[in-house]
């Protein structure tokens, strides 16, 4: 639906009619999700009803979810008889997208061939007057008017059905269209508007049975700046009651009495038609009086009629001038909706397209709400309509902002009707010099909304022109095809004029208080007045520097410069990942670089190549990259540059045409484009801000180190990119290809975008692999030589890494070799052989002198045995000598006497020796 706003939306109709419509519009098209209930009462019995006097409609929900099918008359108390009330439907019931329910027998069934069904919805979407269920009414908001006074001022102020849209009031009552609807389960209303006039209040809302407004309600509907736009709102089960209304906006003035302004007509020159021939139409009577249309915003009515600007520090919505409240300031421009007449700043003339010459005619021509082509005297001419600006006053902030290079923006609403290929061109030339052409529309266009941003503070002309057909032929064949032009705004105009008045920052002063600029990077402080700084990290909108929802956070993977005005990234980056933390440095690639793409042939044969220049990050977010247009223009002195010569982005495109097709010694480069004016983000994400960078697009990574996505986004809107153009640019870890590296374009789309709008980039380059860290060497450990052993540290491989920690020094440490241990285990094993031959001859030679002894007793208990004396005693006379020569009975082994000596040795240390005693008593033990 639409909002109050300028432009209307063009009839669709067979009828093909073009009336003028009123710039101010609502066009309503609305989705209801679900059924609603009308009860209306029973007439008098007359005659039996037929089927085609009655429709049948279904009760209120009961508690228990039931309902009746009941017949209405559809005029009550015409006929009687109805049918008896059947058991409906459950409340909860419906038919799907496509279906309807038939009544009669309650069930679901497909549209017919060419309808359709919403469903549980119903849709409006033809006003030729207010549908059933819409109420339209109307208030005064003079408080100092009488209530009568108030009705009879407002009476005509309604919303207007106009056939595909409904229009608001264009005064300032208050207007109000309802429609109420009784939901049986949740539901949505949607609604298409347009809105551009930000001197209209505009506001939707939806109140419950208790006429209570719904908590979640946008209430204050938000101006449409691209063309028309959707609002959706959901409904709750029960009764809702929708409210559109619209306010225009005037402070502390009443609306001037209306001037009667006497019409004169005439034939449009060149009279290409006659009067005379059967079926013409006449020429209206002129005297007829009619009320003159309002100034333009700015401007007031003086006593002769005639609109004059307000003064400066004033404003005005086209009726009074009103001075600008305290703390505010006037926001000076032109705004032209109401054309009563050409602007002192317009010129229109007609160009002729054979010669290209002024043939000193009229092109366009004023219609009240819209200004619209003339005629002309040919098909193929140029019906011209040109806007001079003196020059620009842009706020404090904007003009110390480098980088940001809006001046100020120039918005208009247009349509073309054609039945041909008609072409719509807008130009703009600076410092008058040759226009540049900045956009191009071509066969019929619905009413839209186009804008331009004004990069230079200078004098600016800005052209409409219009082409019926590029062909010259005799006679006239599309002299009804026609542009217009509904409102044309141009913002921070020098000496211009104000519709509102801003909040602005106070200064003290002797004389009170006045305003003043924000420093950059400042926002004012709507409660105080004041110049409050942005958080860091945050950007400040510089044309809407109002409270702290002004300063806008930067993306991911930036901060914000000093000034606060832009985003950038200092070639810097980190990524978590499971296994470890990445860090990058890209200040090997802040550099621009550059590449072409493959060959592109114009419908002659003749080569050219799409050449794109990019600057990635670093230099504060000063954008480095440069497109130059280099077509000599023999008009512009030598020394001075002309406009659009060069443009200056993150990334930006020129169409390159090789010398063998120029002639010339040097390509020639033109139609420089910005591909990238300000960077959204940095992050590894393939999906920033509604920007996608699909992988799919390029070889796959195979390194397993993500890629670093850089977003950027254009300033320059066109037909195909309702949303400006965005460049993506990949950085891939490449060590084997040495800073810079190479850039490469989708193998799928050769000139980097596959729809014109979005442009995708892969950078590969050693400089675009993380920085190296502990985690990317490791320490080889070598042998010990001479007692000295050394540890050398060495990258993995392959290196995935760039840049960061150096390798560790090698470590040098002392250490015993294998040789010295060697000597070491052989004199130990010397030392212990000789100790164990020591041992056993020490042990073998005391064994043989027990062993002596042994054999000394046996000897003697031998004897005994014969009858020998006794020996006297035991242990050896004096005298005798321990050397004695032994003999023994039996001979054994060395290993056998030990092992003997060992198991006869009790723990005292002495052998145990079996004796007896001479008298033969018991045997003892010695």
């Amino acid at each position: 639906m639409a909002e109050p706003g300028h432009s209307l939306h063009p009839s669709t109709r067979g009828s093909g009619r073009t009336e003028s419509l009123t710039l101010r519009l609502l066009r309503l098209l609305l989705w209801v999700g679900t059924t609603f209930q009308v009860t209306q009462g029973a007439g008098p019995e007359l005659h039996a009803c037929k089927e085609s006097e009655y429709h049948y409609e279904y009760t209120a929900c009961d508690s228990t979810g039931s309902r009746w099918r009941v017949a209405v008359p559809h005029t009550p108390g015409l006929c009687t008889s109805l049918p008896d009330p059947v058991k409906g439907t459950e409340c909860s019931f419906s038919c799907k997208a496509g279906e309807f329910l038939d009544m009669k027998d309650q069930s679901c069934k497909p549209c017919a061939e060419g309808r359709y069904s919403l469903g549980t919805g119903i849709r409006f979407d033809e006003w030729d007057e207010l549908p059933h269920g819409f109420a339209s009414l109307s208030t005064n908001m003079e408080m100092e008017d009488s209530t009568m006074d108030s009705t009879e001022n407002c009476t005509s102020s309604k919303w207007v059905p106009l056939g595909d849209y409904i229009s608001s009031n264009t005064d300032e009552c208050t207007a109000t269209l309802m429609y109420a609807v009784n939901l049986k389960q949740s539901g949505t209303v949607n609604f298409e508007y347009y809105y551009s006039d930000s001197s209209i209040i505009f506001e939707f809302f939806v109140q419950n049975d208790q006429c209570q407004p719904n908590a979640d309600d946008s209430r204050w509907m938000k101006t449409t700046e691209k063309g028309w736009e959707f609002h959706s709102v959901e409904l709750n089960r029960g009764n809702n009651v929708l409210y559109w209304r619209t306010t225009a906006f005037s402070v502390w003035s009443k609306v001037s009495k209306p001037v009667l302004t006497q019409l004169m007509y005439k034939w449009a020159q060149p009279k290409i038609c006659s009067e005379d021939l059967e079926g013409a139409v006449k020429l209206p009577a002129s005297g007829v009086k009619t009320h003159c249309p309002p100034c333009n915003p700015g401007f007031f009515k003086t006593n002769s009629s005639t609109c004059e600007p307000c003064p400066y520090g004033s404003y005005s919505n086209g009726s009074d001038c009103s001075h600008c409240p305290a703390g505010t300031e006037p926001a000076v421009g032109f705004e032209y909706k109401w054309w009563n007449t050409l602007p002192a700043n317009m010129e229109t003339t007609v160009l002729s397209g054979i010669n290209f010459e002024y043939k000193g005619m009229t092109g366009w021509e004023v219609a009240d709400d819209h200004i619209y082509t003339a005629v002309g005297a040919s098909d193929n001419d140029f019906m011209i309509l040109t806007l001079v600006v003196p020059g620009f006053r842009p706020p404090q902030s904007v003009t110390e902002d480098t980088e940001n290079k809006e001046v100020a923006r120039i918005t208009f609403v247009f349509e073309t009707i054609c039945s041909v290929n008609c072409e719509l061109y807008f130009m703009v030339g600076v410092n008058s010099r040759t226009n540049s052409p900045v956009e191009t529309w071509r066969g019929s266009k619905g009413k839209q909304s186009y804008t331009y941003i004004i990069e230079e503070n200078a004098t600016m002309s800005f052209t409409w022109a219009f082409q019926r057909t590029t062909f010259h032929e005799t006679g006239r064949k599309y002299a009804n095809d026609v542009a217009k032009i509904y409102s044309i705004n141009v913002t921070n105009v020098m000496d211009g004029v104000a519709s509102y008045c801003r909040p602005c920052a106070l200064e003290a002063s002797d004389i009170g208080s006045s305003c003043t600029s924000c420093p950059a990077g400042y926002y004012i402080d709507r409660d105080s007045g004041t110049c409050r700084s942005c958080p860091a990290n945050t950007i400040l909108k510089a044309h809407q520097p109002y409270g702290t929802q002004a300063c806008m956070p930067c993306g991911p993977g930036t901060k914000s410069n000093k000034i606060h005005s832009l985003c950038y990234n200092n070639c810097t980056f980190s990524v978590r990942t499971p296994t470890r933390t990445y860090d990058y440095n890209f200040l090997a690639l802040e550099n621009t670089i550059s590449l072409a793409g493959g060959p592109s042939f114009t419908s002659k044969g003749l080569k050219y190549f799409h050449h794109f220049t990019l600057s990635l990050c670093g230099n504060k977010g000063k954008k480095m990259s440069v497109c130059t247009n280099n077509v000599t223009d023999l008009r512009i002195p030598e020394g001075e540059s002309g406009f659009s010569k060069s443009i200056t982005a993150y990334v930006c495109q020129a169409v390159i045409i090789p010398p063998e097709v120029t002639g010339y010694k040097a390509g020639v480069s033109s139609q420089p484009v910005s591909l990238a004016d300000r960077l959204i983000g940095v992050t590894t994400d393939m999906t920033l801000d509604g920007i996608t960078s699909p992988a799919e697009l390029f070889h796959p990574e195979s390194l397993g180190i993500p890629d670093v996505i850089f977003f950027y986004r254009s300033n320059d809107v066109t037909q195909s990119c309702s949303s400006g153009r965005s460049t993506t640019i990949r950085v891939r870890c490449s060590p084997l290809k040495p800073a810079p590296g190479s850039l490469l374009l989708p193998s799928t789309c050769s000139d980097g975008t596959c729809d014109g709008c979005n442009f995708h980039f892969l950078w590969e380059s050693v400089a675009a692999c993380p920085l190296c860290s502990a985690a990317d060497y490791h320490a080889i450990v070598s042998s010990c030589v001479a007692g000295i052993q050394k540890t050398t540290y060495v990258w993995r491989e392959p290196k995935l890494c760039s840049g960061g920690i150096s390798l560790p020094e090698q470590r040098v440490t002392i250490c015993k070799t294998i040789d010295f241990w060697l000597k070491v285990g052989i004199s130990a094993g010397t030392c212990t052989a000789i100790l164990l031959t020591v041992l056993t001859c020490y042990f073998w030679k005391k064994n043989q002198k027990l062993e002596y002894k042994y054999s000394k007793l046996v000897m003697n208990a031998t004897l005994k045995d014969c009858d020998l004396p006794a020996a006297d005693s035991c242990a050896i006379m004096e005298g005798e000598d321990v050397e004695d020569d032994l003999i023994f009975t039996s001979k054994k082994s060395l290993f056998g006497k030990i092992k003997s000596f060992t198991s006869k040795r009790t723990p005292d240390g002495f052998d145990s020796v079996p004796l007896k005693t001479s008298s033969g008593g018991p045997d003892m033990d010695l």
